[in-house]
Formats: C-alpha cells, sequence, structure tokens
C-alpha cells in the first residue's frame, strides 16, 4: 500500500506545498515493478498571497488552498518544516501563524502530523546541512526525476516529504518521528 504525504514550507507570503507518494514494496524482500519509482509527486507549488493582502486573510488562504489539496489528493500523514530560530519576534510570531493554519487543515483532516528541522531536510536531501535553496531544489529535481525545477518554496515542501519518507521507512528514522497529533 503506498503512503500519501502532504508536505508543507510554511510562509505567510509564499507558502510550499507538496503530495508525495511513496511505493512500498508487496512484501518483505520483494522489488517493486520495473519502471516504478519509490517516490513521486502527485503535486507540488506554492500559495502566493499579495504583500498588500491582511495577515488574517492570508491565514485564511492558507488553509483554504490546502484543504483543497487534501480533498484532492488525500494524502495519509502530513510532514511540515518545524519552528526555526529567528532573530525578530514579529517575524516569529507571522511564520507561526502560517504554520498554525497550514497545521489546522491537517488537523481537521486527522492526518498525523511531523515536524522536521531546516538543517535535517538539507542534510536528508542534499547530504549537509548547510545547503542552500538552489541545491535543495536541484537535488529535489534529481531525486524525484522531475522534468523542470521547482520554485524554491515547493522544493523545500518535496524535500521535506523527501526527509519523512526516508525516516519512515528506515529502522533508525522511526524513534526520531515526532507526531503532534
Amino acid at each position: 500500500m503506498a503512503q500519501r504525504v502532504l508536505c508543507i514550507d510554511p510562509a505567510l507570503r509564499n507558502a510550499g506545498y507538496a503530495v508525495l507518494e511513496a511505493a512500498h514494496p508487496p512484501g518483505p524482500g520483494l522489488r517493486l515493478p520495473p519502471g516504478q519509482r519509490p517516490i513521486r509527486a502527485l503535486a507540488f507549488g506554492v500559495i502566493r498571497n499579495a504583500a498588500k493582502l491582511p495577515q488574517s486573510a492570508c491565514l485564511a488562504a492558507i488553509h483554504a488552498a490546502l484543504r483543497e489539496v487534501i480533498a484532492e489528493y488525500k494524502p495519509t500523514v502530513c510532514a511540515i518544516e518545524s519552528v526555526i530560530y529567528v532573530q525578530s519576534y514579529k517575524t516569529a510570531i507571522i511564520l507561526g501563524a502560517a504554520r498554525g493554519a497550514a497545521m489546522l487543515a491537517a488537523i481537521h483532516a486527522g492526518l498525523p502530523i511531523y515536524e522536521y528541522t531546516p538543517k535535517r531536510v538539507k542534510q536528508a536531501t542534499v547530504g549537509r546541512g548547510a545547503a542552500d535553496k538552489q541545491q535543495v531544489a536541484f537535488m529535489v529535481r534529481s531525486l524525484l526525476s522531475l522534468k523542470e525545477t521547482p520554485p524554491h518554496d515547493a522544493a523545500d515542501a518535496l524535500a521535506i516529504g523527501i526527509t519523512h519518507l526516508q525516516a519512515s521507512n528506515s529502522p533508525a528514522g522511526i524513534g526520531k518521528l515526532g507526531s503532534l497529533v
């Protein structure tokens, strides 16, 4: 049975999202059929909110867009970027509000939520925690065999999903998962 992951890189103005599907072999020691990829991107994009839009309208737009994605693709789990250190308390509050709007959409759908730090996502995707956005986007394109490089915010969401799938398929990673629901 395949696992579908709603992947979220939260932000007020440009929130990245994706839905990844991981095909699992039909039994222990068995392989996937020829031509079937272990992970494939079903959808990805960026929820863009204009600078003049009030914060409350941005939060509503993020929540509504993610509810639509959930309804269409029916993910089984949600992976989201965890809180990061920022020097500005105002930025931290805005990012927290965007995360809350995104998480609420997942919670309403009954999805378990797992958080991953930016450093862990970069390590899982690129191999080093200090990778820049272009390196992440390039590796995501390569790992998922995409025809074009996704926008940075969508690439970050895809990378969060790749990290979750790697962790959930690894005996060492399972204990490190932190479901919020």
